[in-house]
């Protein structure tokens, strides 16, 4: 186990590890580190520890504990050792491997980055996982919230968030600028002596483990669809190749079994409903330009038909249908689709500063930050934190007054990941039962009444966690 230099883990517990094939292993009995967050981050978590620990009591009959060991970050941490991020909380994520905290405050200095960005890219937590479900009763903006059922993968580790930048005017901006435009050509800097500079670096490797994580995980939950959300169609070199690298992975042997790309599907739906068609004319539905296309796009595209059709045992017939079809979709058009159009969303895979983007605009459909979940993972050591994604709220820090929904929420996603889905489900089973009953913090409250809903009972962050053991 590791050396502390501040912290003493429970006596009583045990680390979770990974097996060989990179399975967790959990204990009866797992230590689970957590930060109870900055601002209102004691009232939510004071609440919901009690949520959890309930629920895994009901769920298994003492024969299940978690041994809670608190580690620090943000405000506390440096009031209590001087740092805003110790040695010891990373030590103690690494070790224990699964995790849970609140929300953080990014101190404020130059130099200074954020604090989840920090654990996420210490840890390599490359996945960003955000469900985005409606519980019924939640007030929403917009017509049929409940039509929103998708979970968002999102890159935590490359993008522009990657942090790589130089401020205008500095030595270090200058010389990038110079470099690109004495050095490697660029013409395209319109004011070249008073911009700052960024870099987005965007790996295939990165890419793939995402996109990956994000098709496995829509096999497993039986899920209809993965998209790709990218601008590719500006950056070609960074977000396009995000989108073709995630296509390449339905050529996985562990993978190809299970999963269709859309085009691959046009191609077989075409043969299905014509047996004689060629592969010219099947091209030609594929691609409406395909006789304006010069030779080589030409062969480019019969290939890919050829190939396809290659794919006619496992695939063909109508099998493809059951499969998990991969497709992808412009960044801008998908923010107005999941709007309109949200049945043809499933599981969302996609860089940093897209996926940012898109689970704001998501949650804001399901009810707002305050009920959105979200977890960091790496599915390759199993090592994951699950946090709130809303912030601090200094204003109402003590009051015992905000909606703990986001770190519940984030528990239960722990507790999946973790397999222990029936104190996972008692948890849901208790949200949804204190919202329908219209049991609620001061946020749905205000949003209940302005819908014209008379019997609201508004009740305090810790009063709501007791309404969601009492319908559990």
């Amino acid at each position: 186990m590791a050396n502390f230099k501040h912290l003493e883990p429970p006596k009583t517990g045990e680390p979770i590890t990974v097996d060989s094939q990179g399975n967790l292993q959990v204990p009866d009995n797992p230590i689970i580190p957590f930060i109870e967050g900055d601002g209102t981050g004691p009232d939510i978590w004071r609440a919901s520890v009690k949520v959890f620990d309930a629920a895994v009591e009901k769920a298994y009959g003492g024969q299940r504990k978690i041994a809670w060991f608190e580690v620090f970050a943000g405000e506390k941490a440096f009031n209590k050792f001087g740092e805003w991020l110790p040695d010891d909380t990373i030590e103690a994520f690494r070790e224990f491997r699964v995790g849970i905290k609140g929300p953080l405050t990014t101190p404020v200095g130059g130099g200074i980055r954020s604090l989840n960005v920090a654990l996420r890219q210490t840890l390599d937590l490359y996945v960003c996982l955000r469900p985005v479900r409606y519980f019924k009763g939640v007030p929403s903006p917009v017509k049929q919230p409940e039509l929103v059922d998708m979970v968002i993968f999102r890159e935590n580790t490359e993008d522009i968030y990657a942090g790589i930048e130089w401020m205008a005017g500095t030595p270090e901006c200058k010389k990038v600028v110079d470099f690109l435009i004495n050095e490697m050509g660029v013409k395209k800097i319109r004011f070249p002596n008073t911009s700052s500079i960024g870099i987005k670096p965007v790996s295939e490797e990165g890419s793939k483990r995402l996109i990956k994580a994000a098709i496995k995980y829509a096999i497993a939950h039986n899920r209809k669809s993965v998209t790709m959300v990218h601008k590719g169609n500006i950056m070609k070199f960074t977000e396009g190749a995000f989108r073709d690298w995630g296509y390449e992975l339905a050529n996985d042997p562990e993978l190809r079994p299970y999963v269709v790309t859309q085009r691959e599907s046009w191609v077989l739906d075409n043969k299905e409903k014509n047996p004689d068609l060629s592969n010219e004319d099947n091209a030609r539905m594929v691609e409406p330009w395909f006789d304006q296309l010069d030779d080589d796009k030409k062969k480019a595209i019969l290939k890919e038909v050829e190939e396809t059709l290659k794919l006619w045992d496992t695939h063909g017939g109508g099998k493809w249908k059951n499969m998990v079809l991969i497709k992808d979709n412009i960044a801008d058009i998908t923010l107005q689709q999941v709007l309109t159009r949200p049945k043809e969303f499933d599981v969302i895979a996609t860089m940093n500063l897209n996926g940012d983007y898109l689970s704001d605009a998501l949650a804001a459909q399901v009810g707002g930050i305050g009920i959105a979940p979200g977890g960091n993972i790496n599915y390759d050591t199993g090592h994951a934190i699950f946090e709130a994604t809303h912030g601090t709220a200094p204003k109402y820090a003590g009051l015992d007054k905000v909606n703990p929904s986001s770190v519940i929420l984030s528990g239960v996603m722990m507790l999946q990941h973790m397999g222990w889905n029936e104190a996972a489900d008692l948890i849901l089973k208790g949200i949804e039962g204190a919202i329908s009953s219209h049991t609620v913090t001061y946020d749905f409250a205000r949003l209940m009444r302005a819908e014209g809903i008379q019997d609201v009972k508004e009740v305090k962050c810790s009063e709501f966690g007791d309404a969601i053991i009492a319908n559990m």
